[in-house]
């Protein structure tokens, strides 16, 4: 059976020297269907390896299971890579950072407040255990040493980063992953990964596990960074930041082909393996964009274009071509180019039907009732949204909340109030001097996926008080909108279908939900616009393409191609606050929105 090992400078295949040209490619981004042909683009570029992600909440969204079925088959994924002749390295994390929400870690593991968070706290580790074992029944049959594609695994990632435990603490917890991973059958070559500074590489990793490094400039310097805490063997570049990730409200960034090209160029005249950060982003489908918080909380956009050599629909980009023709310089590249697929029809779409979201409450979720407002995660609402209510008294005069997390519409009897919002610290709104009902449409926007604010819980935190008392007796309920197979619920559908039709010229109120049909190219990629709405989630023929909001700066939202049938296509919108119109637009080019380099 083939080898691959850590040598003195180089990896080795099979005892040869083998520079690693790899591009990340995630599968739960792109469509399943979708998969051979990301693949298969990437070896035109001149790529010789895959790496991929695995997102632990994807797979157990629910404590004490594993799901590989659809977009989660990530057996199949590493098939197709093999099958188009590429290897593969894969990184289980179990924290993986990637602008995923969490970073990939489940919402249950902390649902008790003792469990540690990335470090070997006893919980911590025997949930992780259990994670790796199920990884590694795909990933054991499917490493190089058995025939497969893998080349590789990742332990933890970007740990250097993390925390301020002891230098003994730290290394026990690596190890402790390490030796999981190998008592579960991964005989390949393990790594660690930190930004390219001498405090996160000797923070982040072991003297035992190769060192490799991540940054997206400044090649010759960052790689004399990281042969300081790698003497020896092979010098590698997992994250090769080729673009940059967007948040709402922000502008979309941009990095210049050519400064790539230098960069790349640098690197791999060095002899340095590379792995491009990203070779395709794909799509925060769902619920599943992560956030930043430095201070400031920013949820990140459905959109992962990545300002990538592949684009979020899969065309090659100038970044593509301009990375290929170094690629070209250092090793063979194959003499096909991908094709240019036709511009899909456009369209605009009537939404035509709506049914209040009120309306659909009771069959969306099962109500708790609690004398205090629980978080999203007392009541195993991991994404998505939760409303609560109460009733409020004519001399309640202001409501207060301890912390929004992250955004939540308030009504009195179904009247909008206003907003809480985590971003602007608005945790206070003025009461009409009556008695009612009090709603809060609580939406978690992300969990956040990088610092010391991963695990929080979401929703209210603390006392909802007034002007005059705390606020007690609660119903909560969590919106479940997804079906077991993660399909949009057929009572949303099926309440749609029978609602009466209306006119599409006047404006809409939200929160709302509105239905509309269209006829396109069958397997073509289309390109959603909202305009003139606000914020909210799009569902196309079930499949939950993910938010859009007006912040921008995302003005579109992807639809994949294996979504589109040539006729009885459904759009399903839930609009937050309302829109100017009842239309939406499918166009054949993506709107990413004001950029920023």
């Amino acid at each position: 059976m083939p080898r691959f090992d850590i040598g003195d400078q180089d990896f080795l295949l099979d005892g040869r020297p083998h520079q690693i040209v790899s591009g990340a490619l995630h599968f739960f981004r792109v469509h399943p269907d979708q998969w051979a042909d990301r693949i298969h683009k990437a070896r035109l570029m001149g790529l010789n390896t895959i790496e991929t992600y695995v997102a632990w909440n994807l797979h157990s969204p629910d404590r004490g299971e594993f799901r590989t079925d659809g977009p989660r088959d990530l057996g199949r994924f590493l098939d197709l890579v093999a099958a188009e002749g590429l290897h593969a390295i894969v990184r289980p994390g179990p924290y993986i950072c990637a602008e995923w929400t969490g970073g990939g870690l489940p919402g249950w593991l902390f649902t008790d407040p003792s469990v540690g968070v990335r470090r070997a706290e006893p919980q911590f580790l025997a949930a992780i255990d259990e994670y790796y074992a199920a990884v590694a029944e795909v990933v054991a049959p499917r490493q190089v040493t058995a025939g497969g594609p893998v080349l590789m695994v990742q332990v933890e990632n970007e740990y250097g980063a993390y925390g301020t435990d002891p230098e003994d603490e730290r290394r026990h917890y690596l190890r402790t992953l390490a030796a999981m991973l190998r008592g579960h059958g991964i005989e390949v070559p393990l790594f660690t990964s930190d930004q390219a500074n001498d405090e996160h590489l000797a923070r982040g990793g072991l003297p035992e596990l190769l060192r490799t490094a991540n940054f997206g400039s400044r090649s010759t310097e960052r790689l004399a960074t990281l042969r300081r805490h790698q003497p020896t063997g092979p010098l590698m570049c997992t994250e090769f930041w080729d673009g940059w990730f967007d948040s709402w409200g922000l502008h979309h960034h941009v990095t210049a082909p050519e400064a790539n090209a230098g960069d790349l160029d640098d690197l791999l005249a060095a002899g340095a393996s590379v792995n491009l950060y990203m070779f395709h982003g794909g799509t925060n489908f769902g619920f599943t964009a992560g956030a930043n918080d430095k201070g400031t909380y920013r949820p990140l956009t459905t959109s992962y274009d990545y300002d990538a050599p592949l684009a979020e629909h899969g065309a090659p980009t100038a970044t593509f071509r301009a990375l290929r023709a170094v690629i070209a310089r250092h090793r063979p590249v194959p003499d096909e180019m991908p094709a240019e697929a036709p511009p899909a029809p456009e369209h605009t779409v009537a939404l035509d039907r709506q049914v209040p979201l009120a309306d659909l409450v009771d069959a969306l979720g099962e109500t708790h009732r609690s004398e205090h407002p629980p978080t999203h995660d007392d009541v195993a609402a991991w994404d998505g949204f939760v409303r609560y209510s109460t009733r409020i008294a004519a001399d309640d005069a202001v409501l207060v909340v301890g912390e929004v997390r992250d955004r939540a519409l308030v009504a009195l009897d179904g009247e909008p109030l206003g907003l809480l919002d985590r971003t602007t610290h608005t945790t206070s709104l003025p009461l009409p001097a009556r008695t009612g009902e009090l709603t809060l449409l609580v939406e978690d926007q992300g969990r956040v996926n990088y610092g010391p604010r991963i695990g929080e819980p979401k929703g209210l935190i603390g006392p909802v008080r007034t002007a005059a008392r705390e606020l007690t007796g609660w119903d909560v309920t969590p919106l479940r909108f997804a079906d077991d197979g993660g399909s949009l619920r057929r009572e949303v559908t099926d309440a749609l279908r029978a609602a009466t039709p209306t006119g599409t010229d006047v404006p809409l109120a939200g929160p709302v939900l509105a239905r509309g049909t269209f006829g396109s190219a069958a397997g073509a990629d289309h390109f959603l616009r909202l305009d003139g709405w606000t914020k909210g989630v799009v569902w196309v023929n079930g499949f939950c393409l993910g938010r859009y909001w007006s912040a921008g700066p995302t003005r579109t939202l992807y639809v994949p191609g294996p979504l589109v049938r040539a006729r009885g296509n459904e759009v399903v919108v839930l609009e937050l606050h309302g829109a100017r119109v009842r239309t939406v637009q499918l166009v054949a080019r993506p709107d990413l929105g004001g950029t920023e380099e």
